[in-house]
């Protein structure tokens, strides 16, 4: 069992607030914002647990996301995900350290491609990949805080669905 207050948990639990900040925003740059601090904790703190796929991935998230404020280039969202397989395939050593790679390949294309709804319906599909990956880990933090994202983000769907509902005049 890991120690609850370690340096390593500590920085999981500042992910766990920036990455509930980040799914509650309804606007797509400031959830952009958060996601690169949530990204920058998380890298800190799968670095403390010893999980170099996780902090490439985190890392490679981060820049993701600050290159997403700036480009909606399906040329960098593809050089991102390459970058991802290479990481990869270069340090990888089990089926599980796949789990966020690919979760970050999700959330590339989220991200560079879709906007609003779509947007976080592909995120929320990527988080259930790092949940399972926090779990496999140890990481209680992480565990924590992507359970909180999914119902978050869940919740923040059915209220951008809603708006988008009520901001259609009736026929």
């Amino acid at each position: 069992m890991s120690d609850w207050f370690s340096p390593a948990q500590l920085f999981g639990y500042v992910a766990f607030v920036l990455g509930v900040g980040c799914f509650l925003q309804t606007d797509d740059r400031r959830f952009k914002w958060f996601m690169t601090g949530e990204c920058l904790a998380y890298v800190v703190h799968f670095a403390l647990l010893g999980n170099p796929t996780a902090v490439a991935s985190s890392l490679i998230s981060m820049t993701r996301s600050l290159l997403s404020l700036r480009t909606r280039s399906k040329w960098v969202a593809v050089a991102v995900v390459c970058a991802n397989l290479g990481f990869g395939l270069a340090i990888a050593t089990q089926p599980s350290d796949w789990l966020p790679l690919t979760a970050s390949c999700l959330g590339t294309i989220a991200l560079f491609t879709l906007q609003g709804v779509p947007m976080r319906l592909l995120m929320l599909c990527g988080t259930g990949l790092w949940v399972v990956n926090n779990v496999i880990v140890g990481s209680i933090g992480g565990t924590a805080l992507e359970v909180v994202i999914a119902a978050i983000n869940v919740t923040t769907i059915v209220r951008m669905l809603r708006e988008q509902k009520a901001a259609v005049p009736a026929p």
